[in-house]
């Protein structure tokens, strides 16, 4: 995949996660300084546990400053338009749900920069999608998704398999990249339009 794809998908991957930060933190009634809070660790928080495990430090948001002026910017600008939006929940999911696809890419294309199994660069993409609202939730005093029996972090494996598959057949980077964020994201909305989930296991 190209460098400016990268960064088109990491960038789409932090406003759309910032928005869902501010959401989620407007929903609890946080002063603005902790929306701000909420939405950067929502957009930062996956990919600096991910840069992390693989070593690659500084982490990215603190080697360049316009991460961080985007996030701000994004969380200003959603807190202004907050009354011209009435379902804030639906909004919040519809986010949460592409940045979820967005940032599980990016993850998976930055473990195949750096040379790793497909496996291992599957893991990096569950966790680059889903660690930022790990820590949103936590810090909100809510059970994350992740935890839920709700499909989440499966959506992001199925997603990194079927970009596999798909590179097996020998799609270009970019098709492959397009077809798994719109299929997280489409996974998403019929899990939850269907209430589908995995069972719970029951002590």
């Amino acid at each position: 995949m190209q460098i400016n794809t990268v960064e088109t998908i990491e960038t789409l991957g932090t406003i759309a996660f910032a928005i869902s930060g501010t959401f989620a933190a407007m929903q609890r009634r946080l002063d603005p300084f902790g929306v701000l809070i909420i939405a950067f660790v929502t957009s930062i928080g996956g990919g600096t546990v991910r840069d992390l495990l693989i070593g690659d430090t500084p982490v990215a948001w603190m080697r360049d400053v316009n991460y961080c002026l985007l996030i701000l910017l994004t969380s200003i600008a959603t807190i202004f338009f907050k009354t011209h939006i009435k379902k804030f929940k639906v909004t919040l999911f519809l986010f949460d749900s592409i940045g979820l696809g967005l940032f599980t890419m990016l993850g998976i294309q930055k473990g195949i920069m750096f040379g790793l199994s497909p496996g291992i660069c599957v893991a990096l993409g569950t966790i680059t999608g889903c660690f930022g609202g790990v820590i949103r939730d936590t810090l909100l005093n809510t059970i994350p998704l992740i935890f839920h029996k709700e499909i989440y972090a499966t959506a992001c494996i199925l997603g990194g398999i079927l970009y596999y598959g798909l590179k097996y057949f020998n799609l270009t980077d970019d098709a492959a990249t397009v077809i798994v964020i719109a299929f997280i994201f489409v996974l998403r909305i019929i899990v939850v339009r269907y209430k589908l989930a995995l069972p719970k296991f029951v002590y």
